[in-house]
């Protein structure tokens, strides 16, 4: 049975190959963007089965209105995908308010507005799919990319607890963390090298230049590679809570997440004077 996507931030990159996966195979997409010019094409090649719609995430009574068409237009939603989002660059010293306000309102408050309009319909069905689009930089922190990474932290929060709150509806939720993929006509892949940069501060200048003789060593992802491995994430019966695609950043989270258990179990005196007693006596009485 061919399913129905409803996919953000789908005129370009990842979310562009998503939608022409999907349609390749003979699913239908309602494709949302900023605009639609760019769907021209698509539309002379799959017709009816891909549905332009002008969405920004930002404006929420317009991603409700958007998704009520979707859902309506083709009688159901079976893998929702929120893509949408960008990055903001910038040391935390760095970053004006506006900045950092607009990153959450795309990357965190867009996504949830876009799981609030599809969940009824999901609920309903009692089956669906939601896909949240992350990042590596979800997992760690990187230098110059507070913003985004608060941001993807943020999301990455919601989406697990979203996956607790739907499980007995059977709703399916998997969060998607690439690395560096081509999507930008081949520019650095690097998930902190292609966003919005925050007017720069000559202190940071030797940090900048550091990171720039590491960045994008890493060969960049194929995005239609990516898309390929999404449509067996949204077939599988029993599809990851969190998968990561491409290569290079798992030793790199693989440690980080190590370090941080050494780290707590080092502190565990320290944890447990906190708590008011000794790790033995705290331990007992768990």
């Amino acid at each position: 049975m061919s399913k129905v996507w409803f996919v953000t931030g789908s005129s370009r990159g990842l979310g562009r190959c998503f939608v022409e996966a999907a349609l390749g195979r003979g699913d239908r997409v309602a494709a949302t963007a900023r605009s639609t010019a760019s769907f021209d094409e698509l539309v002379a090649i799959y017709g009816d089965a891909v549905l332009p719609l002008e969405m920004d995430v930002t404006d929420k009574a317009a991603v409700f209105e958007t998704v009520k068409r979707a859902a309506e237009h083709f009688g159901r939603l079976d893998v929702v995908v929120n893509n949408a989002g960008y990055a903001q660059i910038g040391a935390i010293e760095e970053l004006t308010e506006p900045e950092l306000r607009d990153q959450l309102e795309t990357n965190v408050f867009g996504p949830v507005w876009v799981i609030q309009a599809a969940l009824p319909y999901l609920r309903e069905q009692r089956a669906g799919h939601f896909i949240q689009l992350s990042s590596a930089a979800g997992l760690i922190a990187m230098p110059l990319g507070g913003a985004y990474q608060a941001s993807r932290w943020a999301i990455e929060a919601v989406t697990e607890t979203l996956a607790k709150e739907v499980a007995d509806f059977g709703v399916k939720v998997t969060i998607v963390e690439p690395g560096g993929f081509a999507t930008r006509d081949g520019k650095n892949p690097d998930p902190l090298a292609n966003g919005h940069v925050a007017e720069t501060s000559p202190v940071y200048d030797g940090l900048r230049r550091r990171l720039a003789g590491v960045a994008g060593k890493q060969p960049a992802g194929d995005p239609a590679a990516a898309a390929q491995a999404l449509l067996k994430v949204v077939d599988s019966a029993n599809p990851p809570l969190r998968v990561l695609f491409g290569q290079g950043f798992y030793p790199i989270i693989k440690q980080a997440y190590a370090d941080r258990l050494a780290t707590w179990e080092e502190w565990q005196e320290l944890s447990a004077e906190a708590h008011g007693g000794t790790a033995e006596n705290v331990g007992a009485h768990r």
